[in-house]
């Protein structure tokens, strides 16, 4: 039996623009995706820049009446959802066919926006806040209006929330319980309740500006979207003559154990998760050809990633670049839409920069992408996604 995991389908809402070639062209070329907020907004946001997504109708992706029934986080996941599912030709309506969401926050925005309309307008709750708010609601519209009838999961891990959705779509495939998974994620919190909470932990840019690696990098700045892909057997796509555009050689989880906010400073677990995820694909580090690194620009979070590398890959690190300089952090939507940085990298043979590089950091000794896409010939990469809880996720791609 081939129990090789195939990707046949990608899917991207981001604020670099919708469609997975749009995004990646975009990212190649050194566009920045984080804008100036609205007037509106800036008032109660402690951040006057975010990644905020682009040139997206929901129209085009779904009828009127769902798109209503469905918050911001939703609809970028499911619009995602559709460009995956076109792409790969997959028939959706069986229960051979799984779904898994992936997201941190839910509909946080929305849940916000309800209750400001209570609190100050005097307006009555939504009778539909629960089926737009819960994180599940995503992949379960998914399924009602694509006859999705197999496993649906929501994986709810922080900001490793879309690579882990990954993990749990490969272990659903490995167990026999589907043939092919639709793999999604989204956010969308852009709202006072929780981006106070995270300036006020230090998390957030003050500037900003995100500067993954730099020896000035100050924070993240928060980004929103979606991504989505396919995965299946072997079997499944030889069958349909679905496109390969990648395989999914190894994935892994694990937490620090350490801290709910900060990573552990050495970056042990990471580069345990990392070292779990080449054994299970069955690889040397050495064969590793690029990593699109968590890289979000914290003081010590760049600087547990960098620290982790080193354990795996000691002075030989393979090239490095964070795609959140030119889209903020996407949370639990970033975990896909990097890893389709990395499908898209090794088919092109291009690496995406590390936007917003200024100043390397000395003690992040890496050989980081910057300030342009770089040309070659690469055959696997790996994508990190971490979380707060300690959350580690680590995945492995090859090129098709």
């Amino acid at each position: 039996m081939n129990n090789e995991l195939l990707i046949t389908g990608l899917g991207a809402v981001t604020p670099l623009g919708c469609g997975a070639e749009t995004y990646w062209q975009n990212l190649l070329r050194g566009d920045c995706g984080i804008t100036e907020l609205p007037e509106a907004a800036e008032a109660a946001l402690p951040i006057r820049r975010a990644g905020q997504v682009r040139d997206f109708q929901p129209r085009d992706y779904m009828p009127k009446p769902l798109m209503l029934d469905m918050a911001p986080f939703s609809r970028y996941a499911y619009a995602a959802a559709v460009q995956a599912a076109e792409m790969s030709g997959l028939v959706t309506a069986s229960d051979r066919v799984g779904v898994v969401m992936g997201t941190a926050l839910h509909g946080i925005d929305y849940l916000a926006q309800v209750q400001r309309s209570m609190d100050c307008e005097g307006k009555s709750g939504d009778p539909k806040l629960m089926t737009k708010y819960m994180g599940n609601l995503a992949a379960s519209q998914f399924a009602i209006h694509h006859g999705i009838q197999g496993p649906s999961l929501t994986v709810g891990t922080a900001c490793s929330s879309g690579g882990d959705a990954v993990t749990m779509a490969a272990l659903l495939l490995q167990s026999g319980m589907a043939d092919a998974v639709m793999v999604m994620a989204g956010e969308s919190a852009l709202c006072a309740a929780g981006l106070q909470s995270l300036s006020k932990m230090g998390a957030l840019s003050p500037t900003g500006e995100s500067r993954p690696f730099s020896e000035d990098r100050n924070g993240f700045v928060p980004g929103e979207g979606g991504g989505a892909l396919v995965l299946e057997t072997a079997e499944s796509a030889e069958m349909r003559g679905a496109p390969v555009l990648g395989r999914l050689l190894g994935w892994a989880n694990n937490t620090d154990a350490y801290h709910p906010v900060s990573p552990q400073p050495e970056g042990k677990q990471a580069a345990a998760c990392m070292l779990e995820a080449l054994r299970r694909a069955g690889l040397r580090p050495e064969q590793i050809d690029y990593v699109n690194a968590h890289g979000t620009a914290t003081p010590k979070g760049d600087l547990a990633e960098a620290a982790a590398l080193h354990t795996v890959f000691g002075e030989k690190v393979p090239p490095v670049s964070s795609t959140k300089g030119a889209m903020g952090h996407m949370m639990g939507a970033g975990g896909i839409t990097e890893l389709i940085a990395c499908v898209k990298a090794l088919e092109t043979g291009l690496l995406p920069p590390n936007l917003g590089l200024t100043r390397q950091d000395p003690a992040c000794r890496l050989d980081l992408v910057a300030p342009e896409a770089r040309e070659g010939s690469y055959r696997i990469a790996m994508s990190n996604a971490f979380g707060f809880g300690g959350q580690n996720s680590c995945l492995i791609v090859g090129r098709a």
